[in-house]
């Protein structure tokens, strides 16, 4: 027999991972018909506990705790297991560091991180989390969504410059995002880290509500010249791991 509490806890973070933008207390007790003083119970526990995390506006959006246990379930979910050993054939062809992520609300979570012999020091690493906009798989993330969505996503966002190049214009990186959207990548050049340049794309996976990307990421004097090259095996390892998950390959 369900226990009430639990499953209505459970239907919260159902409910707030359909609504990327968050919700009230009014719209989640709507929402689940659920009383609304028995809502905001149920939010505050939620939200004291770190599962849930509240923004300017007053709504409710899933917490960094969820981020954290999920970068360790992650660990041993298919995406990690179907990925690591064909990501591991791309960096053998490119020899650069290639990552494994997943976009969780307004940050990208790094899932998988398989260095090569010529790897560079970075501070990313598997469990770590980042913002969107100025990495090459957030903007791979962000290169997906609808114009009208990516505008509130990035509406909710303060563009803080991590390195002199981080785009910090909002029109400005719109207009980079249809490009992206466009050729099918993304790139970060030296926007999160000096001499740093990364080349992004995203995952089809059979499960919508998981968003998944990998990137190639070296030195810009490596990856520049050879960039072109490193596209078309970026492509190809993307329309193999989408293919083992279930997706469809876009490439």
């Amino acid at each position: 027999m369900a226990v009430k509490s639990a499953s209505r806890v459970l239907d919260v973070f159902e409910l707030l991972a359909k609504n990327k933008n968050g919700l009230s207390v009014a719209d989640i007790s709507r929402d689940l018909n659920i009383p609304q003083s028995s809502t905001s119970n149920l939010v505050k526990t939620m939200h004291d506990s770190g599962y849930l995390t509240r923004d300017e506006r007053n709504k409710y959006v899933l917490g960094v705790r969820l981020i954290q246990l999920g970068s360790v379930a992650m660990e041993s979910f298919d995406i990690g297991v179907v990925a690591k050993p064909i990501l591991q054939k791309l960096v053998e062809k490119v020899e650069e560091t290639v990552f494994l992520a997943i976009r969780a609300q307004n940050e990208v979570v790094y899932i998988l991180k398989i260095d090569s012999n010529q790897s560079v020091n970075t501070t990313a690493q598997p469990g770590y989390h980042r913002p969107l906009y100025n990495t090459g798989l957030g903007k791979a993330f962000l290169s997906k969504l609808p114009v009208m969505e990516q505008q509130e996503v990035l509406s909710g966002l303060e563009l803080l410059p991590v390195t002199e190049y981080t785009i910090t214009d909002k029109e400005i990186l719109l207009k980079q995002l249809e490009s992206f959207r466009q050729q099918g990548y993304a790139i970060d050049d030296e926007e999160s880290e000096y001499g740093l340049y990364c080349i992004a794309t995203t995952l089809s996976t059979v499960d919508k509500n998981i968003e998944a990307a990998i990137s190639i990421s070296g030195l810009k004097k490596r990856v520049l010249p050879q960039k072109e090259r490193i596209v078309t095996e970026l492509f190809k390892t993307a329309a193999e791991i989408s293919s083992k998950l279930g997706g469809h390959s876009i490439f």
